[in-house]
């Protein structure tokens, strides 16, 4: 029989091999510098990477002492090291040992090239960013159905001022995203929504790079909707930020951008009550008083006549005011009460249609259980090692075998084997 091993005699093997072939040490690997983090122990850590290939690199602190640079997330450079593997994770990285400066990353130069272009057409410029809606009865998003970006819009959207939200589910990572995002937008306009909000999570460059494409900066720009660009994390930024009316640092500091908070706005709406009030009982009192000094001219009956006129117009217009003001406020409740119902409407559908995914992989799963056909009559042999035995080939005359019924289990001596 082969002999058996365990995995951390496996690992340390393997990194035997590398550290002994010359093929993958002191050698020299010209790539572009990502995800690059630094350590409070004063070690680097990062991807080297090049058109199509990558590997993880680390460059200890007594390393970096031989450079006389700082490296930088899309540097160029020509590192110099070996391979090796660590042997807990069974992953192999590159240590670095020095380094040299080879000029700057392919994908900081093609952002900056396209920045340069659409600066000069004028797509950055502050005179064509449109203010948003101040109170938006429909939403749609771009973004991938599955990430995190949607949920907290619905949220931040349930605790501040319900609106409609309408998803295009979009690619928003890897080849054919930018076209995506794009197709998304276009479709979104045609629906007639009053903003736009186009996004993602965080990530390196790479992943954000969809929203670096020229497709998706134009697209954004030719939006009939104000679009809220919100790209990854605070530090992150795109050229579908600066394209956009609005940046948002996060998604959700997005919807907080595009929805009012609905306790404000009552308060708004309560204090403009008194404002008018005021205003009323003002234009009251000052005609009461031009009232006071005609009445002095005039005769007794003229003037008690030409009072009461006016009186009863003041009258009339404070009433149209009065209902004016009610009529508005109830129709902001009832659409609270419409949108929230919405909202809750929304939500179960999706409970219900995670709740049927689960089931069905959850079905799926039990359907290739090995354990499912010992119920039929069926019986499960293993080596002494818990190895399953699936051919008569891997039996030897002598050895100890366990079977395993769907009641219980047993021991048995292999006494004879016969191969069809």
């Amino acid at each position: 029989m082969a002999e058996t091993i365990t995995v951390t005699q496996l690992n340390t093997r393997v990194r035997s091999v590398l550290s002994e072939s010359p093929t993958v040490n002191d050698v020299w690997v010209l790539g572009e510098l990502s995800n690059l983090k630094k350590y409070p122990s004063g070690h680097y850590y990062f991807t080297l990477k090049d058109s199509t290939s990558e590997i993880r690199g680390v460059m200890f602190r007594q390393s970096r002492a031989r450079i006389d640079f700082e490296p930088q997330d899309n540097m160029k450079v020509t590192a110099f090291g070996k391979v090796d593997l660590y042997v807990e994770r069974g992953s192999y990285q590159f240590i670095v040992e020095t380094m040299q400066r080879s000029g700057v990353g392919d994908l900081y130069l093609a952002y900056e090239a396209l920045k340069k272009k659409l600066e000069a057409e004028g797509l950055f410029d502050r005179s064509r960013k449109r203010n948003l809606p101040l109170y938006p009865k429909t939403i749609g998003v771009v973004t991938s159905p599955k990430g995190a970006v949607i949920h907290d819009i619905i949220t931040t959207s349930g605790r501040l001022f319900p609106a409609d939200i309408i998803l295009y589910p979009a690619q928003v990572q890897g080849e054919g995203a930018a076209e995506s995002i794009a197709k998304g937008i276009k479709a979104l306009n045609k629906e007639g929504v009053d903003v736009l909000i186009v996004g993602r999570g965080g990530g390196s460059i790479e992943d954000l790079w969809a929203f670096n494409e020229e497709t998706v900066a134009r697209a954004i720009a030719a939006s009939e909707a104000p679009v809220i660009s919100a790209v990854g994390h605070e530090t992150d930024f795109t050229i579908a930020d600066l394209v956009a009316d609005v940046r948002a640092p996060t998604p959700t500091g997005a919807a907080e951008l595009a929805l009012r908070d609905r306790k404000e706005v009552m308060k708004h709406l309560d204090t403009d009550m008194i404002r008018v009030k005021r205003s009323l009982s003002g234009i009251l009192d000052r005609m009461h008083y031009r009232f006071r000094i005609l009445d002095s001219k005039l005769s007794p009956r003229r003037a008690e006549q030409r009072i009461s006129m006016h009186s009863m117009r003041l009258d009339e217009l404070y009433s149209r005011m009065n209902s004016a003001l009610k009529d508005k406020i109830g129709t902001m409740r009832r659409r609270f009460i419409k949108t929230d119902s919405n909202m809750d409407l929304y939500v179960q559908r999706m409970l219900e249609n995670d709740k049927k995914d689960l089931q069905r992989y959850s079905e799926r799963l039990e359907s290739i259980n090995p354990m499912k056909v010992l119920d039929r009559g069926y019986a499960l042999i293993t080596d002494e090692n818990g190895k399953a035995l699936t051919s008569s080939g891997k039996m030897r005359i002598g050895t100890d075998v366990n079977i395993m019924m769907k009641d219980g289990k047993a021991e048995a001596e292999i006494k004879k084997v016969e191969m069809k």
